[in-house]
């Protein structure tokens, strides 16, 4: 339905649909500019007050002879509005979710358009480090709540003017702002346009996780499959890398986590800190931090099959047996200790201020002496447990760490059920879980292992020094 000449009957129809007589922090007002009535629609909150001021002065000064030479109100807004953000809507549904989303909107007797200023301040915490992506070197920022503000940190980035921000909307109720950034002619063209059709097809009222809803309608994923499909990070500079890559980033408004697109298993190797150091330095840490991924899914499970077969193992190796066994099993142990690590971990998060840490250490050193002296576990077990604790920190993604615990726990089970089949049939599954994931694209999880690609396998593992890519690209 269409805007009419007559302002009552706009007036009339825009009020009903927005409840503005309910609603205190939707504010209608009406004035005079040049003979005319005028209605502005705003939201309280979101208005820049200052500007608004200055523009309707502006518009007081407007007389009945301006206003008369103007046949459109798109030839109001070019020669009259002094403002730079401007449009004009004709559709009233659109109209209506143009001023829920924020900008001003302002209807004129006479005109058959409304006139839309983007008169917009968002509501915004200030800029800070993500406390997941700290770095010792490299900038310090990351994204906010506020769509247009992470755009503008990649833009800051990136001056090239292929850089596009296609913008969508998601949720028939919440109408969602949602971005798809990319540098036209990198992109892959067959993913970008999968991933367009699919978030415009949509059907769900709103996106009430934010970047997990959009994921979650996105990717089709298998809940017996742990491992992630997407990455994600607060971190400008990390988002403008991989979109340099040939990669596309998904923005979601009231969500400082950005969605990058595609993802396989060794895309989750890297990390930002790597790029802050020399190469070789560099190259250390990737190195270091995966093979600790690799130690803290086998640790337990070996542990334990090697318990099994104690009786057997050489004089050397001796030192790892119980000193004194009790009547809970390991396994059951093990995974008693994975559940408490996650306890303390969620009790932490919900202590407030400095109690947090505190209680997570304090906690940890009192239950886990109390957890010994009264028989429930063995002192091997808590080491082992605590050893993988602090190891599962050196994983950027929250995701792939709760997948490798998962993976740990059934590879626990199977050992302590099969023994030493039930060890290497655990590790067979947990390749074929892998393996048998897809990204968005349909392309392998293993890839660049399946198919294999040496060049890319190398990238991934070895951090190569600018000189070396510019020379590869």
């Amino acid at each position: 339905m269409d805007l009419s000449r007559n302002i009552e009957e706009n007036l009339k129809i825009i009020k009903e649909r927005l409840n503005v007589d309910k609603s205190f922090d939707l504010i209608n007002r009406n004035i005079i500019i040049g003979g005319r009535k005028t209605a502005l629609f705003f939201i309280d909150g979101f208005i820049k007050d200052d500007v608004m001021e200055k523009i309707m002065e502006s518009f007081f000064k407007i007389t009945p002879e301006q206003m008369d030479e103007m046949a459109t109100a798109k030839g109001f807004s070019t020669a009259i509005v002094p403002y730079v953000e401007v449009d004009t809507l004709k559709d009233i549904e659109s109209i209506i979710s143009t001023l829920l989303s924020g900008p001003t909107v302002m209807i004129i007797d006479g005109f058959e358009e409304a006139i839309i200023m983007d008169l917009r301040t968002y509501p915004a915490r200030t800029y800070g480090e993500p406390e997941k992506e700290k770095v010792t070197r490299g900038s310090k920022d990351g994204f906010l709540e506020t769509i247009v503000f992470n755009t503008a940190l990649i833009r800051r980035r990136i001056r090239d003017p292929r850089l596009t921000f296609e913008m969508l909307s998601v949720g028939t109720r919440s109408k969602t702002d949602v971005a798809i950034g990319y540098i036209e002619g990198l992109e892959d063209k067959a993913l970008l346009d999968r991933t367009r059709t699919r978030i415009q097809n949509l059907k769900v009222d709103s996106l009430t996780m934010n970047m997990e809803s959009l994921v979650e309608a996105l990717i089709k994923h298998k809940f017996f499959n742990p491992f992630p499909k997407v990455r994600y990070t607060e971190r400008p500079d990390v988002a403008s890398a991989q979109i340099l890559e040939g990669n596309i980033v998904i923005i979601i408004d009231n969500s400082p986590d950005v969605m990058i697109l595609p993802s396989s298993f060794f895309d989750f190797v890297q990390e930002i800190q790597d790029f802050y150091y020399p190469p070789i330095i560099g190259t250390y840490l990737r190195i270091i931090r995966n093979l600790i991924a690799i130690f803290t899914l086998l640790l337990t499970p070996t542990w334990l099959l090697a318990m099994q077969y104690a009786d057997k193992l050489p004089a050397a190796l001796k030192v790892l047996t119980v000193a004194e066994m009790n009547s809970v099993p390991l396994v059951i142990q093990f995974l008693l200790l994975e559940v408490a690590i996650d306890g303390l971990h969620m009790s932490s998060l919900n202590t407030p201020g400095v109690l947090g840490s505190t209680l997570g250490i304090i906690g940890g050193l009192v239950l886990g002496d109390f957890a010994i002296r009264s028989g429930w576990f063995v002192p091997d077990t808590i080491l082992y447990m605590a050893v993988i604790a602090v190891g599962s920190f050196t994983q950027p993604s929250i995701e792939l760490g709760y997948a490798i615990k998962f993976c740990r726990m059934l590879l626990l089970i199977l050992t302590a059920l099969f023994s030493y089949w039930g060890y290497i049939g655990g590790i067979i599954l947990i390749v074929i879980i892998i393996a048998s994931n897809k990204t968005l694209t349909g392309r392998g999880y293993l890839y660049p292992l399946i198919p294999f690609n040496w060049t890319a396998i190398k990238g991934r593992f070895l951090r190569k020094s600018l000189k070396h890519r510019d020379k590869q690209e």
